[in-house]
């Protein structure tokens, strides 16, 4: 099972196109998951709030997982939310622990990520691609260039 966690972004996209020819190509199925954090400045940045938009965390999800519906539509769309972050975690490593017990739970062969990130020596502490990337229980392919 190929997995790829999105957001929405251009270089989420890329990944998950990428995922859909390699899952065509070998015969393994595509798992698109979304995380949608209970964190309203988080949405904004991502673009899926206005500024003066209240944020519904199941509306966000809901159309990440229809946006991904329509760039794979043969996937299976899992849609999660996280709770509130607490003060001794961030809203990152939340979504990172996220998509790494689904990769776990759910036998993922090979990660896609989106990420300009991902698997750089240095990182910028809101990546979310870096934490998953170090995962050795999985292969990870990691799109740098949106399409």
């Amino acid at each position: 099972m190929l997995l790829v966690p999105f957001d929405g972004s251009a270089l989420a996209k890329t990944a998950l196109s990428r995922a859909r020819e390699f899952g065509s190509a070998l015969g393994e199925d595509v798992l698109v998951l979304v995380v949608v954090p209970h964190d309203a400045s988080f949405a904004r940045e991502r673009g899926w709030i206005t500024a003066d938009e209240p944020f519904d965390p199941q509306r966000a999800g809901d159309e990440l997982a229809m946006t991904a519906g329509e760039i794979a539509p043969e996937s299976e769309v899992h849609v999660e939310t996280t709770e509130a972050t607490s003060s001794l975690a961030s809203t990152e490593t939340d979504i990172s622990r996220t998509i790494r017990e689904v990769a776990h739970e759910r036998d993922a062969t090979v990660v896609f990520v989106g990420s300009e990130n991902a698997g750089r020596v240095t990182a910028p502490p809101t990546s979310v691609g870096t934490p998953v990337a170090e995962d050795p229980d999985y292969d990870v392919y990691i799109a740098r260039n949106a399409e």
